[in-house]
């Protein structure tokens, strides 16, 4: 049974939210990198899915992602909102390219 999320939006059709996961901040050679030295974190938490896909017969294509799952996406795709203060990005399904197991 898929997870319920608690966030105050929810994503239409094949769209997903994410959170993305706290970036390293030591290099592996051990340097310690400022917050605006850091790249963007590709690994991310879904924390909101939409229905799936509708489909040309009608019917909604069934989401391969789940509220819980970790999944990697790119570094600049989706659109980024702001909830509470908490940094989000939404994105289409499509453009998860991986599901951690």
């Amino acid at each position: 049974m898929a997870k319920k999320s608690t966030l105050k939006i929810k994503p239409m059709d094949d769209r997903v939210v994410i959170k993305r996961l706290d970036a390293e901040e030591k290099t592996t050679g051990g340097i310690i990198l400022p917050g605006a030295a850091q790249e963007k974190q590709l690994k991310a938490e879904v924390v909101a899915v939409g229905e799936g896909k509708l489909l040309d017969n009608g019917n909604r294509a069934t989401p391969d992602v789940e509220v819980g799952d970790i999944v990697i996406v790119s570094k600049y795709g989706g659109t980024d909102i702001k909830v509470d203060d908490v940094e989000y990005t939404i994105l289409r399904e499509s453009d998860i390219l991986a599901k951690s197991c």
